[in-house]
């Protein structure tokens, strides 16, 4: 009777770590494709004789949001191999570092969302009060794809939220007993 319960709990952590490497796969792959799609984006129109090209290397925020999808790529493959090199024994306080790991990148990777999606809007319908322009209606090739990278992006902050949520099942707070 003990035999069946004693290998399900030996099933579990590895369970339990299959789960994380797939979402930590998702998140990186997501992330890297989206700033694929973002460095590559660039359209060049002609406005009355005057040639305007759209990068995101002009703006800012759309700068961050590339930054930030590439921490999160690097460090989510970082961690990957982490987890191979300490083949499925990790100590409780690793298990509380990939919580705070966890957390760090879905607050990182919801920021650069925030930026581009506050600047995509502008782009899509400028604003008024301060007499911006919407700029999409000129580049509408530029602005579609920034929003596939934008979504793209999104995706993988969804894959590090449920990181986030599944990682204190294995912390040391948790108040699950020891076997």
């Amino acid at each position: 009777m003990d035999e069946p319960k004693h290998s399900s709990l030996s099933q579990q952590p590895s369970t339990f770590f299959m789960a994380q490497d797939i979402l930590r796969i998702l998140a990186a792959l997501l992330s890297a494709a989206s700033i694929a799609v973002m460095v590559t984006n660039t359209q060049t129109v002609f406005i009355f004789t005057l040639r305007f090209e759209a990068h995101f290397y002009y703006q800012p925020t759309l700068k961050f949001f590339v930054a930030a999808n590439g921490v999160v790529a690097a460090l989510s493959l970082l961690t990957l191999i982490l987890n191979l090199l300490l083949k499925r024994q990790p100590s409780r306080g690793y298990h509380f570092f990939l919580f705070l790991h966890d957390l760090a990148m879905t607050v990182l990777l919801i920021a650069g969302c925030a930026a581009a999606t506050a600047i995509g809007y502008v782009g899509q319908f400028g604003e008024e009060h301060v007499g911006w322009q919407p700029i999409c209606d000129h580049v509408h090739k530029f602005c579609r794809t920034n929003l596939v990278s934008l979504l793209l992006s999104y995706f993988s902050f969804f894959a590090y939220f449920a990181l986030t949520l599944l990682s204190p099942f294995k912390c040391p707070f948790s108040s699950s007993p020891k076997n």
